[in-house]
């Protein structure tokens, strides 16, 4: 039973090997369409002043159920033009990293659900924010190592802006919230794929 356990071990990690450039390639254009719904979610959310935690926790879950769903079509749509299978031993290896950090996020989340005080806006902000880092950072070991690196940014700059927001001495600020949401799910995915996009092109070039 271990040596087969082994041995699949092995396969799984030699096919995420070998498919690190397919993943590179996937990657660019899910983190363009995460970053391009995560600024307008946060203009949304400016223009139309929302503002009640419960409505603010509203509009980014259904923002991260469009990303989650955007994001599987865009992953199928490449495994199917590579030839590959979409749910192969691999994308569950994957997926089984994410998974427990983002359920503590969305757990963590529903507290905005339940309870409409302004306030929790910033327990929705910096817990999915450190969690998401989290998920990305346990899905970089399967991926190119840009994704841990990301991560680490992500939870770095998460910390600091947690630490300037817990010192500031005004009320919350509801069109502040949606930009520091904008600025970590639209601006840092926009920059991290474009970056992809630009050093995948130029490989394809040379």
């Amino acid at each position: 039973m271990e040596s087969n356990w082994a041995t699949e071990h092995l396969q799984v990690i030699r096919t995420l090997m070998e498919r690190a450039a397919v993943y590179r390639r996937a990657l660019a254009p899910i983190m363009l369409f995460v970053g391009v719904m995560g600024m307008l979610a946060a203009v949304a959310g400016i223009a139309l002043q929302v503002e009640a935690s419960r409505a603010f926790g509203g509009l980014w879950l259904a923002t991260a159920m469009v990303v989650v769903a955007g994001a599987f079509v865009i992953a199928r749509r490449q495994a199917l033009q590579d030839h590959e299978p979409f749910w192969s031993p691999p994308t569950r290896r994957v997926a089984q990293a994410l998974l427990p950090p983002l359920v503590a996020g969305l757990l963590s989340s529903l507290i905005l659900l339940v309870f409409d005080v302004g306030h929790l806006r910033r327990l929705f902000i910096f817990p999915n924010v450190l969690f998401y880092g989290c998920a990305v950072h346990s899905a970089g070991f399967f991926m190119p190592r840009g994704m841990k690196l990301f991560a680490w940014f992500f939870i770095a700059l998460g910390g600091v802006a947690l630490l300037v927001t817990s010192l500031m001495q005004a009320d919350p600020n509801p069109a502040l919230d949606h930009a520091l949401m904008g600025f970590f799910f639209g601006v840092l995915h926009l920059a991290y794929g474009a970056y992809l996009y630009l050093t995948e092109k130029g490989k394809n070039a040379a």
